[in-house]
């Protein structure tokens, strides 16, 4: 199994220089033999997931939210979040007990 490229889909190699805006948008390619590999897994069209709503309760972009997809049928633990410049902030989910479709965070730092 490896890790597509996030940006692009092709099997990562570590050199993108784009990014994504959450970890919860990789997936995972199948590679064992008998499957699709590399290059072609990753450009199938991939079906978008279940979303919540993240708002965002401090930091620099204090109540302003965002859609991200659920991880496992929750919220993800933590987002990155694109700011001005091609800079990012790190948010982390407020609290382990969310309901609904929507979950707060609050801002960690500037990645």
């Amino acid at each position: 199994m490896t890790w597509p490229c996030a940006c692009c889909g092709a099997p990562d190699s570590g050199l993108c220089s784009l990014r994504p805006s959450t970890t919860s948008s990789l997936r995972l390619v199948d590679d064992r033999p008998g499957t699709a590999t590399g290059h072609e897994a990753a450009t199938r069209p991939v079906e978008p997931g279940p979303t919540i709503t993240a708002t965002l309760a401090d930091g620099p972009l204090e109540r302003s939210s965002i859609e991200v997809e659920v991880v496992e049928g929750r919220p993800p633990k933590i987002i990155d979040v694109p700011v001005d410049h091609g800079r990012t902030c790190r948010y982390c989910l407020e609290g382990w007990v969310q309901s609904g479709s929507s979950a707060v965070y609050t801002f960690l730092y500037r990645v």
